[in-house]
């Protein structure tokens, strides 16, 4: 019976433990990050907008930055397939990430090596200049992800 009590015990503290670890998980959270998106893919610019948002509504500032064919999620023009299961494309995404206080850049080399100007960007959407985005690839209290 003690066996039992103990293996029920451990069992019980196992299915808490993933509860109270998510309640603290905002503790000493990164409160900067830097989004860097340069996949084609749909589904990939889908899930680093969706992983944004989500960062940016537990509190954390998000900037991003669009090289390469990723940079047409800032243009006016900009049209893809919705994503499954909101139904919204990943540009929606980032123009909802913009109202929620995130920043987005479009690489450097975007617009001269495109048919595109800045005129074709949607406000908001900036374009990186290396020192700066350099600099916060290197500050140590903001975390990076690629996508």
């Amino acid at each position: 019976m003690i066996k039992s009590f103990k293996a029920l015990a451990v069992a019980a503290l196992i299915a808490v433990a993933p509860f109270s670890v998510q309640a603290d998980s905002h503790k000493g959270a990164v409160e900067e990050v830097l989004v860097i998106l340069s996949s084609d893919s749909l589904q990939t610019q889908g899930m680093a907008m969706v992983l944004s948002n989500t960062m940016a509504q537990q509190g954390t500032k998000v900037n991003v930055l669009l090289c390469d064919k990723a940079g047409d999620l800032a243009l006016k023009s900009y049209e893809a397939p919705a994503l499954k299961p909101k139904d919204v494309t990943p540009g929606q995404m980032l123009r909802g990430l913009l109202k929620q206080g995130g920043e987005a850049k479009v690489c450097a080399l975007y617009l001269p090596n495109s048919d595109y100007s800045q005129d074709d960007l949607i406000d908001g959407v900036g374009v990186a200049m290396p020192p700066e985005m350099a600099g916060q690839m290197l500050n140590p209290k903001m975390r990076t992800f690629t996508f």
